[in-house]
């Protein structure tokens, strides 16, 4: 087995594999009144809790895409756990309902799906509806528990669907059979792959409930791809989409608005909530988006550590620009005084924005481009190995004894997120501010200027040129 050298250690970049993208993915779509466990279901096929699952009616509003590797298959196929279905409707409930409509005619296969024990005329209409699409239709008989429910659930067949499915959701029941009649009915010729070297550069739009976040994400698709609406918290689930910007493929993921822990009053809402927080663990950047008009809250200032802490790069948008009083100066004064909010973070850009108009959204992305870029960046190590040593030489520690130490080496550790670690004789005696200066000369001269980044010291007794040598 070969040992590598220490050079080669130092040398070593953690590259992201190949990503595949694919097109052309044949369509299954998820359909049905509320509480029919379509989302349970959603879950199940793709063995993971993607869409948030909850007894109160209602819960999905935009539809939620993912790939499914089903088993058998050439190549994946794009599930949609869409919104309920409902007879009477309120304004927001219409906008639901027309999403689901629009996905249910453009997919290759519907999954329609019912309660086997609750037979409602809700599910009678849409069933009546359903049959002009009824040779892409699979009846799905949900929470069929066991072989005594299949009989009552037979009585579905008067519908007149020719394939049936008789499964349990939440049980696992029968879901291989599923599997095997959605596997029979699905074409793959249209679908190709495409191999992308680093995959898309990857948007989080963040902020509290009601500041812009869908109207940003659906003027980025050039689609209303996540439900607008005054109401806050009308965003639930972690909406996505892709689109391309001068050339860059990007994945933009629209998070539900984040609320103080004493507001947020429904478990619907505190899922929401976490499910907003772990998309920091798959963003590259992420846009905190702010209403210029009520500025900052403790919120926005909990999102920004939990990004930074994660290393990602941020931008603060104050959106609604375009309601602010043109006074002059008075976005100076607005970046101003966001920056003394956050202390430490005068490196992260702060840009004006209309996300309604479209004002501002060309040097976000220019500048989302430019902070992956610095993201992704490496340094080489010869390179850095001598920038510190003129920083050191030129600019020394604090002289005395407890303060005494040597720098021997330095190496770039991560990429996205940025980590850097300096190897020193004793490490408990460089102090934070002197740390503070090497980070801060790593940002400015070294090309970081935009995003954090990591120092740790580690303790070393030999010096870089020995290390060369060896």
């Amino acid at each position: 087995m070969h040992k590598k050298s220490t050079t080669e250690e130092i040398d070593s970049i953690d590259d992201q594999s190949l990503r595949v993208r694919w097109t052309g993915l044949p369509v299954v779509a998820l359909a049905g009144r509320p509480n029919v466990g379509k989302s349970t279901l959603f879950n199940r096929l793709l063995h993971k809790r993607k869409a948030i699952v909850d007894p109160m009616p209602g819960v999905t509003r935009d539809p939620i895409e993912s790939e499914w590797r089903l088993e058998g298959a050439e190549a994946p196929v794009l599930l949609v756990d869409t919104g309920g279905l409902k007879l009477e409707r309120n304004e927001l409930e219409d906008r639901v309902a027309d999403k689901s409509w629009d996905y249910i005619r453009r997919a290759d296969l519907v999954l329609f799906i019912v309660d086997a024990v609750n037979i409602t005329p809700e599910d009678e209409e849409f069933s009546a509806l359903l049959r002009r699409y009824a040779d892409k239709v699979v009846l799905v008989v949900n929470k069929a528990d066991s072989p005594e429910r299949d009989t009552r659930a037979w009585t579905h067949a008067s519908w007149g669907y020719k394939a049936m499915a008789f499964v349990s959701a939440e049980h696992g029941r029968n879901i291989g059979e599923l599997e095997e009649l959605i596997l029979a009915r699905l074409d793959w010729s249209k679908a190709s792959a495409v191999d992308e070297e680093h995959g898309d550069i990857r948007l989080a739009i963040m902020g509290k409930p009601n500041v812009g976040k869908s109207t940003l994400l659906n003027r980025l698709l050039g689609e209303e791809k996540s439900i607008v609406n005054d109401m806050p918290g009308t965003t639930r689930d972690v909406v996505e989409g892709r689109f391309s910007w001068k050339g860059k493929a990007f994945t933009v993921l629209d998070t539900a608005g984040m609320r103080r822990k004493s507001k947020v009053t429904e478990s619907v809402e505190y899922y929401s909530v976490n499910r907003a927080i772990k998309t920091l663990d798959r963003a590259d950047v992420v846009i905190l988006m702010i209403d210029a008009s009520e500025g900052l809250s403790e919120q926005d200032k909990k999102i920004v550590k939990l990004a930074t802490d994660k290393g990602r790069g941020v931008i603060f948008a104050l959106n609604k620009w375009d309601t602010i009083p043109k006074i002059k100066n008075s976005f100076e004064a607005a970046r101003d005084k966001l920056q003394f909010f956050f202390g430490q973070m005068a490196y992260a850009p702060v840009l004006p924005l209309s996300a309604k108009d479209g004002e501002g959204v060309d040097k976000l992305m220019s500048t989302a481009l430019s902070m992956f870029g610095q993201l992704t960046r490496r340094v080489e190590t010869s390179r850095l190995n001598k920038a510190a040593r003129d920083w050191v030489e030129a600019t020394p520690p604090p002289v005395g004894a407890r303060a005494r130490f040597k720098f021997r080496y330095a190496t770039q550790v991560s990429v996205n997120p940025i980590k850097f670690a300096f190897f020193v004789t004793r490490p408990d005696a460089v102090s934070e501010s002197y740390v503070s200066f090497l980070r801060n000369k790593i940002r400015s001269e070294l090309g970081f200027t935009l995003v954090p980044l990591e120092l740790d010291l580690r303790a070393s007794r030999k010096r870089f040129e020995d290390l060369e040598r060896g």
